[in-house]
């Protein structure tokens, strides 16, 4: 296996990506559409009260909607089905090594972490394998297209959200970096805990209360990582809020002002509301691929470690 994880997703899926990464760039260009027809009819409805306009502008939205929606299906359903691909080919490297009679591979430590391997970890990398690419791609992209089209808008309003959007980046690498490494824990010890599964074949106390503290350890680990998790959630969502806010003074004051119209306002704040999602998406994006770069490793190891070698002068 290669050694580093975006060098396997290359090697088992590259044709994939690159038409994953075709659908991704139709998806994110399509994002400013509704935006700015929201603006239009707003503006219609106000200034010339035209409502064949309105209905003509509703169904080139509805329009747009189904063409986004239905693009989007699709780059789901294809993603799913390379993280898929993925997940089987994991699968059947480790079951190679559980079929194995050799010494390297047999044995209760062995036997433990293949069993949490094929259970479990290699899920969540054939999972992140399918979006590697594509995902990273399609949230940067519609965040940098809603943010062009909000500066296009109205400057000032663009300036004021992006004020409240800076603490962000701050909190966010912090609270993250701390998840990342009770994540990495949690993964260790389940390894430890299903090691101890497979070679207990009898009660044994001292066993048992390790097999206890573990159980303890891996509970405090997920209620650490969830306590972070919530609580960035709740400061992200403020700092939306906070956007808002902004949004809606400094854009009414423009309005007032007879430099925006009122449409403007409507399409700014719906923004706020399209780059709030892409943003925790790139964020979970950035935990998984931390996460999964780990859990890739450990798989690879372990399949280096226990795999038969070869004797000398094979072929």
């Amino acid at each position: 296996m290669p050694r580093n994880l975006y060098r396997y997703v290359l090697e088992t899926s590259a044709v994939h990506q690159l038409f994953l990464v075709l659908l991704t760039v139709v998806v994110f260009l399509l994002e400013v559409v509704p935006l700015e027809l929201q603006r239009r009819i707003i503006d219609d409805l106000v200034k010339h009260r035209d409502f064949s306009l309105v209905i003509l502008l509703g169904a080139v939205y509805a329009g747009a909607a189904l063409v986004q929606g239905g693009t989007k299906l699709v780059l789901n359903l294809y993603r799913s089905w390379v993280g898929e691909r993925a997940t089987r080919d994991l699968r059947r490297r480790v079951h190679v090594l559980t079929s194995s009679t050799s010494a390297a591979s047999s044995g209760p430590e062995a036997e433990g972490i293949q069993a949490s391997m094929i259970v479990a970890e290699v899920e969540s990398i054939g999972g992140f394998v399918g979006g590697s690419v594509s995902e990273p791609l399609l949230q940067g992209g519609i965040l940098c297209s809603v943010l062009a089209y909000m500066i296009h808008v109205d400057l000032w309003m663009a300036a004021t959200a992006f004020v409240f959007f800076v603490p962000q980046l701050v909190f966010v690498p912090l609270m993250q970096g701390a998840m990342n490494r009770r994540t990495r824990a949690r993964v260790q010890i389940i390894r430890q805990l299903s090691v101890s599964v497979v070679d207990g074949s009898s009660s044994d106390d001292a066993r048992d209360r390790s097999d206890d503290e573990r159980i303890q350890h891996v509970f405090e680990l997920n209620m650490g990582i969830f306590r972070l998790k919530f609580s960035m959630n709740f400061l992200m969502n403020l700092s939306t809020q906070l956007q808002v806010i902004g949004a809606l003074l400094v854009g009414g004051w423009a309005v007032y002002a007879d430099r925006l119209e009122i449409g403007g306002v409507v399409a700014f704040i719906s923004g706020i509301g399209r780059i709030t999602d892409p943003w925790g998406d790139l964020v979970n994006y950035f935990r998984d691929a931390n996460i999964t770069q780990v859990k890739f490793g450990m798989v690879r190891d372990a399949i280096h470690q226990q795999a038969p070698r070869q004797a000398p002068g094979a072929t």
